[in-house]
């Protein structure tokens, strides 16, 4: 196998390529991703090789994309939807809710619904209003809904072919201020881990980091600060919103005793409200300390000049530590 050095973003580009290769059931669908290869160039150069037929550039209606790869995958395709932000994804909710999370169920698993929804996610770029959501909570909230989020390169490969092949709908949420970050990892050969897997990438004793997406690096920055201090902080990506890897997750809290939880979107009923309800009810006499949450505050999206104030940062993340290990 090659050992490839590719960015987040052209990793992507590469599952999409091998995905579309296997199977020409496969279909993409989305608002500029054909002659210019999307906004990000997620989809660069697909158009070229696949044809327009397979890589297809919708009108500018979040509600028809998603509507039209419904009827795609009753017929069945395995339609890959981008939503061009994730601000934009709004105005196709009510599609995702009431119809895509649902059509299996409502014919008693009769009907399949293989698509994938790409969002890419999270702020740090400097964008303006409705460019910089972190939507994941509403569609883990949503039962019928599948919610990964990647944070490297090799996971972004390997993740959205998986998605691909899932039979349930994958919400696939893209950490956008990642699409640079480059490593080295093997093309081809089988995917190191299973899509609804969380994964320990930094093991420790004193405390376990929860996060997904673009924190990933952050955690593993601040990881490296407490160890200066003889701090062992154990990091885990979760990749998986919905289902959640308790199993990991439990295993990790029971270890270290204490929890710290991290992500960008808003900490009043986002993702690590469930998880610190998870865990107080499954370990309540195995923590040391309450579980900490560090999220971004409970008001919209700031203008992009105060962005670095709301984002967890390094230093945010280690206050959240120090109040974990104040017990």
């Amino acid at each position: 196998m090659a050992l490839e050095k590719l960015t987040l973003g052209k990793a992507l580009t590469a599952g999409l390529r091998a995905a579309m290769d296997r199977d020409p059931k496969v279909v993409l669908i989305g608002e500029d991703i054909g002659k210019l290869g999307g906004v990000f160039r997620i989809t660069e150069g697909l158009q070229k090789d696949f044809g327009e037929d397979r890589v297809i550039d919708s009108p500018l209606a979040e509600s028809g994309i998603v509507g039209t790869a419904v009827g795609m995958a009753l017929r069945g395709y395995r339609p890959v939807c981008e939503i061009q932000f994730d601000g934009f994804v709004f105005p196709a909710f009510d599609q995702i809710v009431s119809q895509v999370a649902k059509l299996h169920a409502r014919s008693a698993g009769t009907v399949k619904m293989p698509m994938v929804i790409r969002i890419p996610f999270g702020g740090g770029i400097g964008s303006p209003e409705h460019h910089s959501e972190s939507p994941e909570a509403y569609f883990a909230h949503t039962a019928g809904l599948r919610v990964v989020s990647c944070s490297n390169p090799e996971d972004a490969y390997w993740m959205i072919q998986q998605a691909i092949e899932c039979d349930d709908p994958v919400i696939f949420c893209e950490p956008k201020r990642r699409y640079h970050d480059r490593a080295e990892f093997e093309l081809g050969g089988e995917a190191p881990r299973e899509l609804f897997s969380a994964n320990v990438v930094r093991e420790g004793e004193d405390v376990t980091l929860l996060a997904y997406g673009p924190t990933i690096r952050t955690c593993l920055e601040a990881a490296n600060a407490a160890a200066e201090e003889g701090t062992a902080i154990e990091v885990i990506d979760l990749r998986t919103l919905s289902p959640l890897d308790t199993e990991t997750i439990l295993a990790s809290a029971r270890k270290t005793g204490r929890v710290v939880i991290t992500h960008e979107a808003q900490s009043f009923l986002g993702m690590g409200s469930e998880i610190a309800a998870m865990l107080h009810e499954e370990l309540f006499y195995d923590l040391e300390a309450p579980v900490v949450r560090v999220g971004g505050a409970n008001i919209p999206y700031p203008p992009s000049r105060m962005e670095e104030h709301f984002l967890p940062d390094l230093d945010r993340i280690l206050d959240g530590v120090d109040r974990a290990l104040a017990y």
